[in-house]
């Protein structure tokens, strides 16, 4: 029996040895346990240190904290459930093993207990794959035990609480305490309290069975059993268990999935610029021709746009934003980035959206405009049926195109959006994509002149369901929001705010040879003389087409190009109403030089990146360039700050109540198609655009498909939870810096204007020539 015995040892130290040496499963490299390769979600902070979200991949929302960022109640109600002797031990707890041996292997006793210690366990969620059965399960466990020994050799007993902790899964995407203590309790691991730290060791035993959302009294249970155990182990006082236990199992669920949350639209945009690789001409098609000239430069210029394939780690390797653990440090401000978002959901959502459904109501050419065919619409629709997933799906099972339009006819049951929540409805195919395309879309943008942070960032009216982004990625018709470009342009070649223009509809040759006359909105002061401030500030289209042609042509689209780099503009007479198309990033960007003296100031996402040990790897700062003089600045200010005080822009004043120091241009473009507004005061510059999907989704009446209905709301709305926030620092009374030279423009005239009769006709003949 000795014998036996015997050998049976000199086995088992042979196979342990066997073990340890690689020789028999699979046995990490002293290297790996030394320096364990974990994947860590990096984290997005906002300048005011809220975290707006987090970069992982799947089941890898991890976040790592250190030991003493853990409240010491999670690691004693750990220790007294998991490995009372944890302190003791070398990594095998050798009481523990025996009594699981003969309680549970010999007499098949369930509720013996396991004999696993947390750095057994810690082994197991560093390197055991999941075992298929138990036969392979037991192979698993030796290879464990030789693990956790090295394990406690390379670590202290504090390290090994930390790093398992930071492996362990809770479920819902919360892997590691970090995720775990956020999305159920909304906290933080240093201030978990006494039960809630139990209710999360308690989920380590199986999280899935003991499942706080799915099952709340059978998860409070056994957050009872951790309350003992803690009670047994001299942690807490018989009356603290007992008051403990009493309470319910209350959670402050919070959901983590990247489409939620602060700035869904902000986050996506960084993702996208960091993960970018450099521009290869032929992974663009035709039509990407801009794109990729403005993906060309961003690689060249911006140290953002494609920062992991830019940098290294120190071993060489690319930077990985779903696993490397980054802290980035973006500009945004989370108080003002919810004002943004608040102010849209109020006007888009609860006021605009209304009105649009109900002058479409009842009409068969809904949500299109009625000055389009049925053909056209038809050929909207099928174009969109083809770019979805159902039809792309269907096609490629070889379902042939009669079947996929048949099916797309077909009611079917479906939950669709809404602003009071999503609606369980029956509805076939088609029709949910006209209901679809109903919705009006927006973007905003709102920065620091000075600095170009980035304080509030709004692509769309819902993430989930809208998620193409119409700040950066959409580009629309700017309008007359153009216009305080060319009058900047009409500032630097000499002319004044009080210079005078014949107030008629002109007729101008085009660059093919053909007549145009622009359209004028509104009829006020027709055939007199009008000073170029009473144009721009009452947004006349026939003012800019006429001084347009006394200045040099080929500082038209210069200027057009300083204030928005990048975009290729052609030489048309049209220029003066905005045709082109430009994004609301990009527009913002162009504005803030009406704040900063003719200087543009480009827009600043992110300004630092730490590595996951709080190193700072890179580090960001803005890009300026001088687009027009300060002479023409001082010309240019009053004349946009009329555009508030006394012109389009007036409902800022009279409906939201603000009185700041401020300048901004309403915009709308043919058939209500684009609603645009700017605005800027000394310290912030911002920008709306509102409008359909497609260009012929769109208001018919004026009224409210004008840029002072559509986008102005938005705009108003935020700035009054702005200036509301004495936290933020902004204040109505931040006035623009003016020498008292340039305090009158007109030198010696005024706003007010006496009608001024025009000149005989022929005294104007040839102004044109």
């Amino acid at each position: 029996m000795w014998i036996a015995f015997g050998a049976l040892v000199v086995l088992a130290v042979i196979a342990f040895a066997m073990i340890a040496w690689g020789w028999i499963g699979y046995m990490p490299p002293i290297e790996d346990m030394e320096n364990p390769k974990d994947k860590f979600a990096s984290e997005i902070y906002s300048s005011d240190m809220e975290v707006l979200g987090r970069f992982y991949q799947s089941k890898s929302n991890r976040v790592y904290v250190h030991y003493d960022e853990i409240s010491p109640y999670l690691v004693n109600a750990l220790i007294a459930t998991e490995d009372i002797r944890f302190k003791d031990h070398s990594g095998i707890d050798v009481k523990a093993l025996f009594r699981a041996f003969i309680k549970r292997g010999l007499l098949f006793q369930k509720s013996a207990g396991g004999g696993s210690t947390i750095t057994q366990q810690l082994a197991k969620l560093l390197y055991s794959p999941s075992a298929d059965n138990i036969v392979e399960r037991l192979f698993q466990k030796p290879q464990e035990w030789v693990i956790a020994v090295q394990l406690e050799r390379f670590y202290t007993k504090e390290e090994i609480v930390n790093m398992y902790l930071n492996h362990f899964d809770f479920l819902n995407n919360a892997v590691g305490i970090q995720s775990a203590a956020y999305i159920y309790f909304h906290t933080t691991p240093d201030k978990l309290k006494i039960e809630e730290a139990a209710t999360l060791v308690g989920m380590c035993k199986n999280p899935s069975y003991y499942n706080p959302r799915r099952f709340n009294e059978r998860t409070r249970g056994r957050r009872n059993t951790v309350l003992d155990q803690m009670y047994k182990a001299k942690y807490i006082t018989k009356a603290e268990r007992d008051s403990l236990q009493a309470l319910p199992l209350e959670l402050h669920y919070t959901r983590v999935d990247h489409k939620e949350g602060l700035a869904p639209y902000f986050r996506e945009q960084l993702r996208l610029m960091m993960t970018a690789k450099k521009p290869v001409r032929s992974d663009y098609r035709g039509w990407e021709a801009q794109q990729f000239i403005d993906d060309s430069i961003a690689w060249a210029t911006n140290p953002l746009y494609g920062w992991c394939e830019k940098n290294r780690k120190a071993d060489g390797s690319k930077y990985n934003i779903y696993t490397d653990g980054l802290k980035i440090y973006t500009t945004i401000d989370s108080r003002m980035q919810r004002y943004a978002e608040e102010a849209v959901e109020e006007h888009l959502g609860h006021y605009l959206q209304p009105r649009f459904f109900a002058e479409k109501k009842g009409r068969s050419y809904a949500p299109f405009s009625r000055s389009i065919t049925k053909e056209e619409r038809e050929a909207i629709l099928d174009r969109a049926m083809k770019q979805s997933d159902r039809y792309r799906s269907m096609k490629q099972s070889g379902v042939s195109e009669e079947k996929i339009k048949q099916a797309f006819q077909t009611p079917v049951e479906m939950q669709v959006f809404s602003y009071d929540g999503m609606i369980d409805t029956i509805m076939s195919p088609m029709d949910s994509i006209r209901y679809q395309k109903s919705f009006l879309r927006t973007g905003f943008m709102s920065m620091d002149p000075h600095t170009g942070h980035v304080k509030a960032y709004v692509g769309g009216p819902d993430f989930e369901h809208f998620q193409y982004n119409m700040v950066s990625v959409g580009r629309r018709q700017i309008g007359s929001t153009v216009k305080p470009f060319l009058y900047t342009l009409a500032m630097e070649e000499g002319f004044t705010p009080c210079d005078m223009f014949l107030n008629e509809q002109p007729t101008l040759i085009t660059e093919t040879g053909q007549a145009w006359s622009p359209r004028n909105s509104s009829k006020a002061r027709v055939g007199e003389m009008v000073t170029l401030r009473w144009g721009l500030a009452n947004s006349n289209n026939w003012i800019p087409a006429r001084f347009m042609y006394k200045l040099p042509p080929s500082s038209r689209p210069r200027i057009m190009h300083s204030f928005v780099k990048n975009k290729k503009l052609d030489e048309v007479v049209s220029l003066c109403l905005g045709p082109v198309d430009v994004s609301v990033e990009e527009m913002v960007t162009a504005y803030t030089a009406f704040s900063n003296k003719g200087v543009r100031v480009d827009p600043l996402y992110v300004t630092r990146i730490e590595d996951n040990l709080g190193n700072v790897i890179s580090e960001f700062t803005p890009s300026m360039t001088e687009v027009f003089s300060e002479q023409a600045y001082y010309r240019i200010l009053p004349m946009l700050r009329d555009v508030i005080d006394h012109g389009t822009g007036g409902r800022v004043r009279y409906r939201y109540g603000i009185t700041a120091p401020m300048g901004g241009k309403t915009g709308t473009t043919n058939n209500n198609s684009d609603g645009w507004f700017m605005g800027f005061t000394p310290d912030l510059v911002s920008g709306v655009w509102v409008g359909g999907e497609d260009r012929s989704i769109h208001f018919d009446g004026m009224a409210d498909g004008q840029g002072a209905s559509m986008a102005l709301p938005i705009y108003g709305l935020y700035m009054q939870k702005v200036y509301a926030d004495p936290e933020l620092g902004y204040s109505q009374t931040s006035d623009f810096e003016i020498p008292a030279e340039y305090a009158d423009p007109c030198s010696g005239g005024s706003y007010v204007e006496e009608p001024v009769q025009a000149p005989p006709m022929e005294s104007i003949e040839g102004i044109f020539d």
